[in-house]
This record gives C-alpha cells, structure tokens and sequence, in this order.
C-alpha cells in the first residue's frame, strides 16, 4: 500500500513538471485531447468502445499535431491519451493519409475523354468500311467536324478488339457478301422429313437472299448425286429467264453437292461458295427457312410418302411467296402484291386450315339500274 502512495505521489510530481515545461499551445492541446476522450467514455459508459471515424479523425489530428509540436515520445503520449493506445491513434492517422492518396479524385488534367457519341462514329465507320486505316477513318471525321488524333482512333478500335485496316479488310468478308450482292445470291440446301412410318424423305430447295424466294427442288428417299445434279439442270432452265440473273450460289460441305452439280452452275455464271465447315450461320437464310417450313407446317401434318410431301409443300411455298409477309423485306412477300384500298376482308384456309390467309376482296361493281 505504501509502495502504491509513493509512486502516486511521484507520478504527480512529474507529471507536474511536465506540464510546467509545456507551452500554453501544447496545453490547450492536451485538454482538447483530454475533453474528446471524456466525451467518448461519457456515451460509450455501458457499451464497447467503438469510436466513430469522425472521432479517430478528431483524435488523430489532435494527437499528431500535439507530437509534431512537442516531439514527444510515445511513452510521454501516453499521459495525454488514457483509453486508446498511442499507437491505435498514429494507426488512425496512418489510414487517414492514406485515404487521402487513395480517394477517387476528379480528374483536372490530361486529355478530354471522347464522347460516346464520336466513340460510337468510329466503331461504326471501322465497321462499314474494313477498308479504312487509321487516317481514313480520321479524315471522315474532320469532313463530319470531329476532331480526333490517330492514337485515340487506335486505342479505342484495340478497346473493342477491331483489328487494323490489312487484318479486317483481307477478303469479302460472309456479311458484306451477304448485304451487298444478296440480290444475286442464292442458297441451297436439304432438310429431311420423317413419314408416319419413319420413313425418311429428303427435301432439296433453293432460295434467293434478296427476295426471300423459294424454289421447291424435288424431294427423294435416296438423294445420289445424279438426282442432285438433275434437279440443278431443271432449276438453271427455269432461271434462265429471269431478267436480272442470279451470280452465287452457296452450298453447305453435304458430299450430294458433287462437282457435276458444281459445274451445271458455273457453265451459266454463278460463282459457287462453299459454306465453312460447321458453320450454319453462313447459310443462315436457308435454315431459316427451313425452321419456318417446320413450325408453320410440317410439325402440324402427319406426311404419309413422297406424293403427299409434295402437294404439302408446292401449296406452303405458294403461300409463302406470294402471300405471307416477311419482316427481312419490309413485310412484304417474295412475289410483292398490291394492298386494295377498299373492298372485304376475307379468309383463304391454306392446308386444309392449318394457316390462315386474309386479303381485301375487290368490292364488285354495281349494275346500272334499267
């Protein structure tokens, strides 16, 4: 006990001649520091002492402009700071700086962003044109009044992974063939049905990209490659008469599509292209089709033998080019029609009702009175 009397008595003595040594500033200090951990204790009585960050940030500033003032050590700290470790506080202010490095400030200088709207310009005229370099592509943008350097054009076609002017460019690409000459295109292709007594038939058809035209081939149970290049001579015949002709064709790797059936075509001009191996989408129109026959009609009708399958489909690809719309042209059909401006709607039942067809009848003339 008498032990613990002396070393309070010391302790205050020294603590007295420390205070005596301070500044006033460093006093005012202290009890500012003093006052901020009383207020801290007095609210935190019956809970955990969890300070709030405005209160570390208090404490932190206090305590370090305290030290840099008086170049205290730490132990010496410790008869300032009474519920929090010295080193919890310089911690504190250790996180605060480096909160301020870190914090997400508005960017003052450097380079403007581009705008979305000019970002978007590019990609598109990179994209329509794979022809275009850097500098083309520049120099359309000065005629549209749109300043914009080499660099940034570079970095923004790298950002979306369009390749330079020689790698994009290379040959005619599947899309451009498709938009630009889709008016001289055509596309063959085959797709089975199945009988009620599962017996496979196969469906040769071709269709013509721009128009959306269908031409009803023939249908087999054995589709050699005799039959095949027979059914490319009937169709040239019939083509022959067209007034603006046909240039490509496109086939899939099917090993029907032998070299006679290849040569029947080019002996009248077409340029023949092979799709890629397994790569559907470049003769997407035709599987489209096919996809279109299947739900409209075919999964609907039990075929019982070739005679049936073919009425069935001569009267859906009559209906499908001369009276259904497409949305690919413009909801018109492949052989257009003229829209009466009067007269009845009527119902036409396809297939026996399966699809039905409505048109405007003409109102008929009245008879003079006599």
């Amino acid at each position: 006990m008498g032990w613990f009397i002396l070393k309070h008595i010391f302790s205050t003595i020294f603590s007295f001649i420390n205070i005596r040594r301070l500044s006033d500033q460093d006093k005012d200090l202290e009890i500012l520091i003093l006052r901020q951990q009383l207020s801290i204790l007095q609210r935190k009585l019956n809970h955990p002492i969890r300070p709030s960050r405005v209160e570390k940030l208090t404490l932190a500033v206090l305590t370090t402009q305290l030290k840099s003032i008086s170049q205290q050590t730490t132990d010496q700290l410790r008869s300032v700071i009474r519920i929090f470790q010295p080193e919890t506080i310089l911690r504190w202010h250790r996180d605060l700086v480096r909160r301020k490095w870190t914090y997400p400030k508005k960017n003052k200088g450097g380079r403007p962003a581009t705008s979305p709207e000019i970002e978007s310009l590019i990609l598109q005229l990179a994209q329509e044109n794979p022809r275009w370099g850097y500098g083309k592509i520049r120099g359309a943008l000065l005629k549209l009044n749109f300043k914009v350097s080499r660099p940034t054009i570079r970095n923004i076609l790298k950002r979306h992974d369009i390749q330079p002017a020689p790698v994009r460019n290379g040959s005619i690409g599947w899309r451009h063939l498709m938009t630009h000459y889709k008016d001289q295109i055509l596309a063959c292709d085959f797709f089975t049905v199945e009988t009620v007594l599962l017996r496979t038939i196969y469906v040769l058809f071709f269709i013509e990209l721009g128009s959306r035209r269908v031409h009803f081939a023939g249908i087999t149970t054995h589709p050699n490659q005799i039959w095949v290049t027979q059914q490319a001579r009937q169709l040239v015949w019939e083509l022959s008469e067209r007034e603006q002709p046909l240039r490509f064709l496109i086939h899939d790797n099917d090993g029907s599509f032998c070299q006679a059936f290849v040569d029947v075509f080019e002996s009248e001009g077409f340029h023949v292209i092979p799709t890629p191996v397994r790569a559907p989408n470049a003769n997407a129109f035709a599987e489209r089709w096919i996809l279109s026959a299947r739900q409209e009609c075919l999964d609907l009708i039990l075929i019982f033998n070739l005679a049936h399958l073919r009425r069935v489909l001569i009267e859906f690809i009559d209906y499908y080019n001369s009276a259904r719309p497409h949305q690919g042209i413009d909801q018109q059909s492949p052989l257009p029609y003229s829209i009466p401006s009067s007269g009845t709607i009527q119902c036409r039942n396809v297939l026996g009702g399966i699809i039905h067809d409505y048109y405007r009848a003409p109102t008929p003339l009245a008879l003079p009175a006599t």
